[in-house]
């Protein structure tokens, strides 16, 4: 547990201590209390959380899909709360977690069900009978699904709290969305949970209610199925990023740190968890396109040409042409078309402006500029993150949404900026900087436009060269816009887009 952050250390010892309070009153209930069927139900959950991993399955279901979850709410409807708490535990304990902090996960996952089963048990008990034998069966449906929508209730409030204290979620979306998405999958898990505890008391015996899990266990198989298509999507990004890697060694890492800040912008913003993952592959497969520009003008040692500057500047559409037929990246897409258009329709391929340019773009071009301006380059040292925002700032509302800008700002202001840098110096030898080129006179030379974010977010075109100096000792280039003085009133047009092309 000592990677987690002291918040959610704390949080889920707390969450731990809460649980064993929960269970604690069972060691006063004596011999009378069914502490057979608690044994029995604790040992049935633990092997469902084993089967996750068989074989049989067609692969590991992801942790946390709970389609064994009936064990756990017949339990709560058959168990006093003390026992029904106790009778999650184990199972929780036994399975399998993720790395890194698995210790942790286990206790996590082991205290959130404990609680939500003793809730869930009081809840059942308050509305209806603690009797399953007393009432008709149709008058249980009521009792049963309060218990289900209770079960469902705790574990959101907690998986909440966890996302601020582990994952540092924003506050005011942390909660968004996970009791609408999770509700009506545990009424229906309620109702076979009903279904089992109502075997388990009739003349058939347990045996019988071990039927209801079979199509749990096919549902299950069908998750399985569904996590193992996911990892495929996962691959496919991974391969073409870095077959981009290998091409343009200049810029390793930079894809998966433009996916971690879009991300973050997203989360700001309040999106949809959905909408955040399809941003997080719009950031990661921004650059895709690069597979298309020829490998010497992405590793040219010199200013670009006009001609070849028009070469790069193909690379958003050939991204876009790349990934036309990958279904699951939805509106990625479209960020990858257009993450180089700028807000005052100087950018490209289409000179977009405004709300024309879609929203997944202007996010994807905040999180571009933003690691460009952070990341070491052959020709540059890392701006300091306060000094990108700040640049970012400038240029908000001329190349910049500043909605996007205000978000990565606050985002960063709140939990800081931790990338696992790659440097290209760790991997390739690059050319390094003159010895007489200073601190100063690489900020002059970054900042040479009005809008300087255009030096730091793109380099000259494609991110592995230093912009074009000065034509000679205190001159500035005559464009107005600190590139390429061949480069005429295109560069003053595109201005901080038009030198990203590469990124």
């Amino acid at each position: 547990m000592r990677r987690l952050p002291a918040a959610a250390r704390g949080y889920i010892g707390g969450a731990a201590l809460a649980a064993a309070l929960c269970a604690a009153p069972a060691v006063r209930l004596g011999a009378d209390a069914p502490w057979t069927g608690a044994l029995a139900l604790a040992a049935l959950y633990g092997l469902c959380e084993r089967i996750r991993h068989c074989p049989l399955m067609g692969g590991r279901v992801p942790l946390g899909m709970g389609s064994f979850f009936p064990v756990l709410l017949a339990g709560a409807l058959l168990l006093p709360p003390p026992l029904a708490a106790l009778a999650a535990v184990p199972g929780a304990l036994i399975a399998r977690a993720q790395a890194p902090s698995a210790a942790a996960r286990k206790i996590w996952h082991a205290a959130e069900l404990a609680m939500a089963c003793w809730a869930a048990s009081h809840v059942f008990r308050a509305i209806g009978h603690p009797s399953l034998s007393a009432p008709q069966f149709p008058v249980l449906l009521v009792p049963a699904l309060a218990a289900a929508g209770t079960f469902c209730a705790v574990l959101a409030v907690l998986e909440g709290g966890v996302l601020i204290a582990a994952e540092r979620h924003p506050v005011r979306t942390a909660w968004r969305g996970l009791l609408p998405r999770s509700l009506g999958p545990y009424l229906v898990q309620g109702l076979a949970g009903l279904m089992m505890a109502v075997l388990w008391r009739s003349s058939y015996g347990p045996l019988a209610a071990l039927l209801v899990l079979l199509p749990m266990y096919i549902s299950c198989w069908v998750f399985a199925q569904y996590h193992r298509e996911r990892a495929a999507h996962q691959a496919t990004i991974r391969a073409l990023v870095q077959a981009v890697d290998i091409k343009d060694r200049y810029t390793r890492g930079h894809s998966e740190r433009v996916g971690r800040a879009s991300v973050m912008i997203a989360r700001e913003l309040g999106m949809p968890e959905e909408r955040v993952e399809v941003l997080r592959f719009a950031g990661i497969l921004h650059d895709v396109g690069k597979l298309g520009v020829p490998t010497r003008l992405l590793r040219k040692d010199g200013p670009l040409t006009p001609e070849e500057r028009s070469v790069i500047e193909l690379h958003p559409e050939y991204g876009h042409e790349i990934v036309r037929g990958i279904g699951f990246l939805g509106e990625a897409r479209a960020a990858i078309l257009h993450h180089h258009e700028r807000l005052d329709g100087g950018g490209y391929p289409y000179g977009l402006s405004g709300h024309h340019i879609p929203e997944c773009a202007r996010v994807v071009a905040v999180a571009d500029a933003f690691d460009a301006m952070t990341s070491t380059r052959s020709y540059r040292r890392a701006r300091p993150v306060p000094a990108a925002v700040a640049e970012l700032r400038k240029c908000a509302g001329k190349q910049f949404d500043p909605r996007m800008v205000r978000a990565l700002a606050a985002s960063l202001e709140r939990d800081g900026w931790h990338p696992d840098l790659v440097m290209a110096a760790d991997t390739d030898p690059v050319a390094v900087p003159p010895p007489d080129l200073t601190d100063e006179g690489e900020a002059a030379r970054d900042a040479g436009a009005p809008v300087g974010a255009a030096q730091d977010a793109a380099g000259d075109g494609r991110g592995n060269v230093p912009p074009v100096r000065s034509q000679g000792p205190g001159t500035a280039p005559d464009t107005g816009a600190g590139g390429d003085p061949a480069l005429g009133r295109g560069a003053a047009a595109a201005g901080p887009a038009r030198r990203d092309g590469g990124r």
